[in-house]
């Protein structure tokens, strides 16, 4: 074990290798990878039809570009120094992928809610990306650039000032750590006034309305005596919509054979509340925007009766954009990661590998498709409401990077001043631009038929 100062010191002189005032830079060369054709080879191991969905999606602005690129944004993080101090990363921080859920002990807690492409990496990557997101979403949203600096500052003084006070925590305080909804202010580090409040009851209410029954009202229907998933093609599209008979009988058998393998990557309690609900129906549903063409489905289970339902997200994991080279297993890597990061997890989170109808296997996460859920609508934002939300997204991501690296080396490394903070100001609206570029470069490609894209979808 190294003494809390030796770490210290291995944080400082990581300012001599990586100076805090070089993250500012963003200088593409002039052998970038062309960002349509980084897409474009995400795109191959993808479902053909769903594709041009994901571009239709990815076309509408430059910040719903941001959302979908996180391998263009991995590559160009990847080709500039870093400060060599290791974390668990998201991967894809964004602003949109932190949000409200509920915790096991009904909690409604603030987290990082997407972790398709984590792995360890360089904790300011994920922070580049945090305040790359809320530039390009102020740009968006018409803020000035005085506004939009003071928003990326924001985020970046609360990440640093919680990491100071992470580092001087003991381990199990930190692992404690979160943010729950009824204790935003402490989270913010100020109070809150009565506006302010109330924007975070409002977001309270209508998260905990979105719950497994309302998805239940939603997305089935009674046929035929039974409760069936009913279609929205293409956005949901019921297995036996999807396939003839036989294959979707097949494809059906394979995922309850997926789903009692993933039932042994759960805790023995949560194995135990698993085996109360049984099989009912399956669709394949269209999510997110970056993620559109990979293999996701939802499964419909039934507990005490009909109107104890369980509704499952089953999703393909990838390769991380961050990594060189795949992990054992993707499901795996992205349940790991995601428990490592989060405060608190779903009850029901695991992972297993089925092989595929062409003889390929592929690896699977499974989590609740919803269990209370919350996010903001970042086009509908005022400058304060996302000023406030940075900071939290900050003091979250902060918290998250604590539990997994070095706390009291970052923590020295980024200093008691604003050097950092304002290099990041800095970084985000030069990205911000080249987001800009990367978006005109799609859309230039969907004009020129080189790409397909749906919109509307």
């Amino acid at each position: 074990m190294r003494d809390p100062e030796t770490r210290a010191a291995a944080g400082r002189d990581a300012q001599k290798v990586t100076p805090r005032e070089s993250h500012a830079d963003f200088a593409p060369p002039a052998d970038r990878p062309d960002p349509v054709a980084v897409l474009q080879a995400q795109d191959a191991d993808r479902v053909p039809e769903l594709v041009p969905i994901r571009h239709g999606r990815m076309g509408l602005s430059p910040f719903s570009f941001l959302r979908g690129s996180a391998a263009v944004m991995a590559a160009d993080l990847a080709a500039a120094p870093d400060t060599g101090l290791r974390v668990q990363l998201c991967g894809d921080a964004h602003l949109m992928n932190f949000g409200l859920f509920a915790s096991p002990e009904r909690r409604l807690v603030f987290d990082i809610n997407d972790f398709d492409e984590t792995w360890p990496g360089p904790w300011e990557w994920d922070v580049k990306r945090l305040a790359a997101s809320l530039a390009v979403a102020g740009r968006a949203n018409g803020y000035a650039r005085k506004i939009r600096r003071g928003i990326v500052l924001a985020m970046a003084e609360r990440y640093r000032v919680a990491m100071a006070e992470f580092a001087a925590m003991r381990d199990l305080e930190v692992w404690y750590a979160r943010a729950d909804v009824d204790d935003l202010a402490g989270t913010l580090g100020a109070q809150l006034d009565k506006a302010r409040q109330k924007r975070v009851d409002k977001m309270r209410t209508k998260a905990m309305t979105r719950d497994s029954l309302q998805a239940y009202k939603k997305l089935t229907a009674a046929v035929g005596g039974s409760r069936r998933i009913v279609a929205d093609p293409p956005l949901v599209v019921p297995v036996r919509d999807l396939l003839p008979e036989v294959e979707w009988q097949e494809l059906a058998g394979q995922l309850r054979g997926l789903l009692a393998g993933y039932r042994d990557s759960l805790a023995e309690d949560r194995r135990h509340l698993f085996d109360q609900y049984e099989f009912v129906d399956m669709a394949r549903k269209v999510v997110g925007v970056g993620s559109v063409g990979t293999r996701c489905w939802i499964v419909l289970l039934a507990g005490r009766d009909e109107h104890d339902p369980l509704l499952l997200q089953v999703k393909e994991a990838g390769q991380s954009v961050l990594a060189t080279a795949p992990a054992e297993n993707e499901g795996r890597r992205v349940v790991v990661g995601q428990r490592l990061m989060q405060a608190v997890s779903d009850i029901f989170l695991g992972w297993q590998r089925v092989p595929g109808l062409d003889g390929t296997s592929r690896d699977f996460y499974v989590r609740q498709l919803r269990d209370w859920k919350g996010a903001v609508v970042a086009e509908e934002m005022e400058p304060a409401g996302m000023r406030d939300y940075a900071a939290v997204c900050g003091w979250t991501l902060a918290r998250a990077h604590a539990r997994t690296g070095d706390r009291i080396a970052i923590a020295a490394y980024l200093g008691d001043d604003a050097v950092v903070d304002n290099a990041l100001a800095e970084f985000a609206e030069k990205y911000a631009d080249q987001t800009e570029r990367d978006h005109a470069a799609l859309a230039a490609a969907v004009n020129e038929g080189r790409v397909t894209a749906q919109t509307g979808i």
